[in-house]
């Protein structure tokens, strides 16, 4: 975690850039590169719709959602994607179960 899923662009042109992604999100993230999970969606268009890019993870500063947005718009364009949309869904600790648990267990317990 986190998932960048991407929606509309060829497999062959993802899994070349995918490592540079993975390695510069991962930095900036403050994550570890094996954390950083690269999906490509798969969806049928009804009307004309834009790539786009889905960053799904937890809040982190305003600075470090701008600075990997920055990036991948960059990398992106690099490889000829220029007209992207990139967006970012916030997940929360609390709601994001692994084996039947949220992570924050120890939150939600003290909500209670």
């Amino acid at each position: 975690m986190p998932f960048l899923r991407f929606k509309g662009f060829d497999k062959n042109k993802l899994t070349v850039m995918s490592p540079s992604i993975i390695e510069q999100f991962a930095d900036i993230a403050n994550v570890a590169p094996e954390k950083v999970k690269i999906e490509l969606l798969h969806v049928e268009q009804i009307t004309n719709s834009p790539y786009s890019v889905e960053i799904l993870m937890f809040e982190r500063e305003q600075r470090k959602h701008d600075d990997l947005a920055s990036m991948l718009h960059e990398t992106l364009k690099q490889h000829g994607f220029e007209q992207v949309h990139i967006f970012f869904i916030l997940l929360s600790p609390t709601l994001y179960y692994k084996e039947g648990l949220p992570l924050q267990r120890n939150q939600v317990e003290m909500v209670r």
